[in-house]
């Protein structure tokens, strides 16, 4: 089997769990609309659960201090699953881990609306969170091994494109059933909404061969491995500062107060809308230059985009036409990490993108911890930080060059 993979491509193995052989191509449009759907669906449950905290609180008669780990929850499950799932995919296959984990969520998610009180509802998420990791480091090795060399790309920039949508998109679906119906109608419909996709990615998903040889274990006693390997080190080490520098400048405009209140902060997310929808128009046309060359323009394009909000003290058209650059090179970033990681990890890939992408949400859960500590010297202190360590990140991609 490969053990290195051209710096343009990720070779595609048939079967699924590796075992090596030719085989049909995802279809690109079905899969590009499911995996968007079911991305969307998935991290933004991350977020959905913000609008719904007062409601919660008044139910529970809980404190806000609290309810926020409604939200953590859900963000430390998420993150931890991300380890069982790749590396499970390696053995049994991808599409049989996506579908199962993402009909368990449509279980586990329909569970919190039936929640009795906070801490019962603060478990479910954690179980939540675990089950719809199923989703994105399977995704993310499915696309580089099944998808056409000329559709690769784009479909991994949809992918995290969505990802980033949902902090928009989690909200206002929350925010509009539960204007409706009440808070846990909202999980109610997002079940069903997870029932729908798992039978949507069950019929697009292409069926492969589980790897059998070895131990389950294998893919796990791979993880030191890889964690030393001389060229992934450098992207590892990078890579928490990608959703990290993402969740931590919003997290700031809201702290700051520099954003308005939440309509406008909504308002501003929705604003760099225009250059997620961009992003996998964009990619295709970046595939001539090798993959960590592409992380490291694009993570320097997102440190002077943080550097100018603190140092321009942008006016709110200003600050929205940044918030565009500095999330393109945010969206830019994550495929072509995935695409550098999966073409030095071999045969290990599954593994390897697990583990890109647990560092990858556990930078996300550090975001907010950032912003708390600098928000109070102003946007800028928070923003010039940002720009240093996005800086550093482009520095380390660099050195991953083959």
């Amino acid at each position: 089997m490969t053990t290195l993979i051209s710096s343009h491509r990720i070779a595609a193995p048939a079967a699924e769990g590796g075992a090596p052989a030719k085989t049909a191509h995802a279809p690109f449009l079905p899969t590009l609309v499911t995996f968007v759907a079911t991305a969307l669906l998935a991290t933004g449950q991350l977020y959905g659960v913000i609008p719904l905290l007062g409601a919660m609180g008044r139910e529970w008669h809980a404190p806000a201090s609290a309810l926020t780990w409604m939200a953590s929850a859900f963000g430390f499950g998420y993150a931890a699953g991300f380890l069982v799932f790749g590396p499970l995919s390696d053995r049994f296959g991808r599409r049989r881990i996506i579908v199962t984990g993402i009909a368990a969520t449509a279980v586990t998610t329909a569970l919190v609306s039936l929640a009795p009180g906070l801490g019962a509802a603060i478990a479910l998420r954690v179980l939540q969170g675990v089950t719809t990791a199923a989703f994105a480091p399977v995704a993310f090795t499915y696309i580089a091994e099944r998808a056409e060399q000329r559709h690769r790309a784009t479909l991994l920039s949809a992918v995290i494109g969505a990802f980033l949508a949902s902090a928009v998109f989690g909200q206002l679906a929350a925010q509009g059933i539960a204007a409706v119906a009440g808070w846990r109608a909202v999980f109610a419909v997002f079940a069903v909404a997870f029932a729908l996709v798992a039978a949507a990615l069950r019929k697009v998903m292409l069926p492969g061969r589980p790897d059998t040889a070895g131990s389950p274990l294998d893919a796990y006693r791979a993880m030191p491995r890889l964690l030393a390997h001389r060229r992934l080190i450098p992207l590892y080490l990078a890579t928490p500062v990608v959703l990290g520098s993402f969740v931590a400048l919003y997290t700031g405009l809201a702290l700051t107060g520099a954003a308005g209140g939440a309509a406008a902060l909504l308002a501003l997310r929705a604003a760099a809308l225009p250059a997620i929808i961009a992003i996998p128009f964009v990619t295709p046309a970046l595939q001539r230059f090798h993959g960590a060359h592409r992380a490291t323009g694009a993570l320097t394009l997102t440190a002077v985009a943080a550097a100018l909000i603190g140092f321009a003290h942008p006016g709110t058209l200003g600050l929205a036409i940044l918030l565009n650059a500095f999330v393109a090179g945010i969206g830019l970033t994550a495929p072509a990490l995935i695409e550098t990681i999966g073409g030095h990890a071999g045969p290990a890939r599954g593994t390897a993108v697990s583990l890109f992408t647990f560092i990858l949400f556990v930078g996300a859960s550090f975001g907010p911890q950032v912003a708390g500590a600098l928000s109070a010297h102003g946007l800028p202190a928070l923003a010039y930080v940002l720009g240093a360590l996005l800086a550093l990140g482009a520095t380390l991609t660099l050195t991953a060059r083959r």
